[in-house]
């Protein structure tokens, strides 16, 4: 087999695992080409099996990245979410159970962001790709004493951080369904009767876009924001029902561009966050992947 179509069928892969890690689909095809620079300029006899190799190249470009975002994420304006990537068509890897589809989502995501790079790297090679402690310490160049606590220290990150929430996502994506309408038709009871007490919405615009420079806290005003937001909306915009990140999300379109992205999640209280993507730059890799939409807009 030609060397480019040997790494070619690696790439869903090296993608699923660079995004995972950096929280950018833009970023993680990046990494993953410049894995397939490092893959075309290697000698035969520097891989002996490519899979574990491209792991391992691919992940310490990752971990290069993540140090290099840290620093850029603090000057970020207003609040930062990952990049949104559909995953009813395999671009993560498999979906068929709720911890599949949960550790992909954008709360689960943005709650990554608290670990150190190699925390990071641990959790997502053991818990998406089956590694073992003894392959990750191999991939970090670590003992595997030292693998087995950093994954163990990422976890507790982040069971710490999480609150406790069940997914979004009901059969036919119903939740969000019913939110959509009364946010729509600005039915503030309605609305309100769906949030939780303590509901959070973030809404990510990079300072590029009009978008909430902090997020907004609590039934009412959360209820209040997303009804103004709606009432915008009215006229020149599309919304579409995808899936995203392994649950149904609203997209919203202006003229043919995708120009907005939401996700809600949801607990015992009904729904605890409300998360918005509005950053051009974060929409234009899952408005490649929505051709169709896009051209029906």
């Amino acid at each position: 087999m030609h060397k480019a179509q040997e790494f070619e069928a690696h790439r869903p892969r090296l993608f699923s695992l660079a995004y995972r890690m950096l929280g950018s689909a833009t970023e993680a095809e990046d990494a993953v080409q410049d894995a397939y620079l490092r893959w075309h300029g290697a000698e035969r006899g520097q891989v002996v099996a490519p899979a574990p190799w491209l792991a391992k190249v691919l992940t310490n470009l990752c971990l290069n990245r993540l140090t290099s975002a840290r620093a850029q994420r603090e000057e970020y304006v207003g609040p930062w979410l990952p990049e949104p990537v559909r995953t009813d068509g395999g671009a993560l890897g498999p979906m068929e159970t709720a911890e599949q589809r949960d550790a992909v989502s954008l709360a689960v995501l943005v709650m990554m962001e608290r670990l150190t790079p190699p925390e990071r790297a641990a959790v997502v090679l053991r818990d998406a790709f089956d590694y073992s402690h003894r392959e990750i310490a191999g991939v970090l160049d670590c003992s595997e004493a030292n693998a087995r606590q950093l994954y163990r220290r990422a976890k507790q990150h982040l069971a710490d951080g999480r609150p406790r929430f069940a997914s979004a996502q009901e059969p036919g994506g119903e939740l969000l369904s019913r939110f959509l309408e009364a946010a729509a038709e600005g039915a503030m009871a309605q609305l309100e009767a769906l949030l939780a007490d303590q509901v959070v919405a973030w809404s990510d615009g990079g300072g590029k876009v009009t978008a909430a420079r902090r997020p907004v806290v609590g039934r009412e005003m959360v209820a209040r924001f997303l009804a103004g937001l709606f009432a915008r909306w009215v006229n020149g915009v599309r919304i579409e029902i995808v899936e995203a990140n392994g649950t149904p999300v609203v997209l919203g379109w202006e003229d043919g561009e995708l120009t907005s992205f939401g996700a809600l999640e949801a607990g015992e209280g009904g729904i605890t966050g409300v998360r918005i993507v509005r950053n051009p730059d974060k929409l234009a890799f899952l408005a490649k992947q929505l051709p169709g939409l896009s051209q029906n807009a």
